[in-house]
């Protein structure tokens, strides 16, 4: 697993020894950013359920203005911590719960929602992204599933835009449209 493209181009990102976090593949992860490429630069970004940190590392590579990394494994965080080092890169790790932490963090630009398939958190953290507006207007949300998993629509001012698959795994991005 590496960096794709940007400042920390080609770095190695250190992975866990066990299967209890599953990184985004390197097409899928090529993929995701083929889908934001104009929408990184500048921005803030939350890297919800991080794992390896990989996405967030990315958009960091490609010019995002922060990132805040969010994961409840206290190796996983740790894991994210000795990734942005080995990138040279600076960025915000909490060992937290994702749901808690979603309830008093302010807006992001870019939100990476990648829960363990299995886990049964997806219609819970999309609920509270949505109740709480995190989402800043214009902004994408990016949310990978296992591929025959059926995403829900959001209300207004959130919107579905696309559903792409890559294998067995689905990439759903959002977006949070203008209220005026």
């Amino acid at each position: 697993m590496r960096v794709i493209t940007g400042s920390a181009r080609g770095r190695h990102l250190k992975t866990p020894d066990n299967f209890d976090i599953r990184p985004t593949t390197d097409n899928v992860k090529e993929a995701v950013f083929n889908i934001l490429q104009f929408d990184i630069e500048g921005r803030r970004v939350l890297d919800l359920f991080a794992g390896t940190g990989q996405l967030g590392i990315e958009a960091l590579s490609r010019g995002a203005a922060e990132a805040v990394f969010i994961d409840r494994d206290r190796t996983a965080a740790q894991i994210v911590k000795d990734n942005l080092k080995t990138c040279g890169l600076k960025g915000t790790v909490l060992n937290c719960d994702s749901l808690s932490y979603l309830k008093d963090c302010g807006k992001f630009d870019v939100i990476f929602v990648d829960p363990p398939y299995d886990s049964g958190l997806y219609d819970a953290v999309l609920d509270t992204i949505y109740s709480v507006d995190i989402l800043s207007e214009g902004g994408i949300m990016v949310v990978e599933a296992r591929r025959t998993m059926i995403l829900p629509e959001m209300n207004a001012p959130y919107r579905k835009i696309k559903e792409y698959s890559y294998g067995k795994v689905k990439i759903c991005t959002y977006t949070r449209e203008s209220t005026v």
